[in-house]
């Protein structure tokens, strides 16, 4: 079949949904749009779900067990689906991420995902963990697909990282002192590396610091752009280059306004004389 997604189910749970409910389609001989119509959706919605763009709901769930009569069992594994710890609209950003020619990042509070040393970042999922957030099983996948992320990165053709952190990010404590030296370490290291470029955004930028959230900009290997950003309850991808090309241009004055990296590297530098 011509441009047909493959799909890897231990990728996520929303993913082993999706080859779940494509496996179900093809041993009946059904197009999406046959399935779409027994369901009452469109065919792009069952290509939604099938390739892991959309996570599906109560009623689409119980929706496919009707029609494939498979009792509740594809209830019970949407409901697993819905009480992952990953945002909706975050595993389509990764989809794309994996394959970027460029990545931009600025953060606030926190190292990005992609820059975190595992301690760091197993802190940050106990600290999601105590507050009652998520559960233990969801910290878990979490910590699983960061390292799939990061190891993404090393793959050939290596992609241009462009990172800003916010200054809060390197003088937030997380994880106790010898956790925040080797994150320390790490950002110094990301920033020898000859596809990166990190900078941070001092205190003192103030009014003049372009964004008040974190946002991730991708270019991809056709040099399109994607815009990625979250709030508490989802991700959001955007492909309207009328939304993106300003995110792109804030960006840039970002970067201009912040430090070099190599003041940049000497601040984390001068943090990590007082870590252990």
């Amino acid at each position: 079949m011509v441009n047909r997604k493959e799909l890897d189910p231990e990728r996520s749970p929303r993913a082993a949904f999706g080859a779940r409910l494509r496996s179900l389609r093809d041993e009946r001989g059904w197009t999406q749009d046959e399935l779409a119509e027994r369901m009452g959706c469109s065919g792009a919605h069952i290509s939604a779900v099938e390739t892991g763009r959309r996570a599906p709901t109560r009623r689409f769930s119980a929706s496919a067990d009707r029609v494939f009569g498979t009792g509740d069992r594809l209830e019970r594994q949407g409901q697993a689906v819905r009480h992952t710890a990953l945002l909706e609209g975050f595993p389509e950003y990764v989809a794309h991420e994996v394959r970027a020619a460029e990545i931009r990042l600025f953060e606030l509070g926190i190292v990005p995902g992609l820059l975190q040393t595992p301690e760091y970042a197993a802190a940050m999922a106990a600290g999601a963990v105590r507050r009652g957030a998520i559960t233990e099983q969801q910290a878990e996948e979490r910590l699983t697909l960061l390292a799939r992320r990061q190891a993404s990165l090393e793959g050939a053709p290596t992609p241009l990282v462009y990172a800003v952190l916010d200054e809060s990010c390197i003088r937030r404590p997380v994880g106790g002192p010898k956790v925040m030296a080797a994150q320390v370490d790490r950002l110094a290291a990301f920033a020898e590396l000859p596809s990166t470029v990190f900078q941070v955004a001092p205190y003192d930028l103030g009014e003049r610091r372009a964004f008040d959230l974190p946002v991730t900009l991708l270019t991809l290997t056709d040099r399109s752009h994607i815009a990625y950003a979250e709030s508490a309850q989802q991700g959001r991808l955007e492909r309207d280059m009328r939304f993106v090309q300003p995110l792109l241009t804030a960006y840039h004055q970002l970067q201009a306004e912040s430090l070099s990296q190599a003041a940049s590297v000497a601040m984390i530098k001068q943090l990590r004389k007082g870590t252990p």
